[in-house]
């Protein structure tokens, strides 16, 4: 399971990094990852301090630090 997390961190990583800023939703549809993946890879990431929420509108985004 760890192994699952870490890649798909790696894909939000490396797609909020191509990207910019985004929503969990948009994350998900766009990456091919399942919405427990996503939260997953976001929780690994901000345990490694590597991300930033912002509410934009009613809708809350993440960006990398």
């Amino acid at each position: 399971m760890q192994n699952k997390i870490d890649d798909a961190a790696g894909q939000v990583w490396r797609y909020l990094d191509k990207n910019g800023s985004a929503s969990v939703t948009k994350i998900t549809n766009e990456t091919g990852l399942n919405k427990n993946d996503v939260q997953r890879a976001i929780g690994w990431l901000l345990k490694e301090d590597k991300l930033i929420f912002e509410m934009v509108g009613r809708t809350e985004t993440l960006s990398l630090k």
